[in-house]
């Protein structure tokens, strides 16, 4: 592959953009409804980290964005940050483009180097985007993140869980996933590492589907269990 190609294709997601909601439903055996559950709890968890720093982000990116899953609740988190959606997918892009949400700008990405100056954002978001990625690209792909992210500034990254049944069940069904290949939390950490980012912290969630979410408190005490359906890696 050359260095002017995409590290992961766009077409690919080109084609699933219109029924992305559609086939992660039907993977995971929620209602599409239900998906958004997993993008506000994320966004929750980034909502947290702010809120423990007494301050809130001027400018975040949701890196791999897609349609847009977790710009609302984003949003909503933070009224007056300015997102940016970035994706390789200008398909997806235009879908976002369509939901019209304040403060949000999409950006079109080549997948191997990030259009914005170095130190430019405060938070970069990650949901469930490197299975997706050669895992030779990972670490390049991070420094590039580090680069635009301030020094005092925070990244989450989610990933699916490969030690969690349910996941790898509900990976396999799912079409725009056939060439995922799942990353486990140690292996992560230590790409992670090796990009830069030397404190990073790892933390295993989502152990309770949509309809126990009232459980969901209970996930605190839970972290350190490595059978979450995902885990994140925070380092701020």
């Amino acid at each position: 592959m050359g260095e002017t190609m995409p590290v992961h294709a766009p077409a690919e997601f080109d084609k699933v953009a219109q029924d992305y909601r559609a086939q992660h439903a039907q993977s995971t055996g929620v209602s599409e409804a239900e998906l958004d559950y997993f993008a506000s709890y994320k966004i929750e968890h980034v909502k947290q980290l702010w809120q423990a720093r007494g301050r809130s982000p001027r400018m975040i990116m949701d890196f791999g964005a897609g349609i847009g899953n977790a710009l609302a609740p984003m949003h909503e988190a933070f009224p007056d940050a300015e997102i940016i959606a970035l994706d390789v997918s200008r398909a997806s892009l235009d879908l976002v483009d369509t939901q019209a949400i304040p403060n949000v700008r999409t950006l079109a990405y080549d997948g191997l180097k990030v259009p914005l100056p170095d130190a430019s954002l405060d938070c970069v978001f990650i949901a469930c985007v490197f299975h997706h990625i050669p895992a030779e690209h990972h670490i390049a792909i991070l420094a590039e993140l580090r680069r635009v992210l301030r020094p005092d500034g925070v990244i989450v990254l989610f990933e699916h869980n490969p030690l969690n049944p349910l996941t790898r069940l509900a990976v396999a069904r799912c079409e725009f996933d056939r060439d995922a290949v799942l990353i486990g939390a140690g292996e992560m950490r230590r790409r992670m590492v090796a990009a830069g980012f030397v404190r990073t912290r790892r933390t295993f969630c989502l152990f309770f589907p949509p309809a126990l979410k009232v459980l969901s408190p209970l996930e605190r005490f839970l972290g350190w269990l490595p059978l979450g359906a995902q885990y994140h890696l925070v380092e701020s």
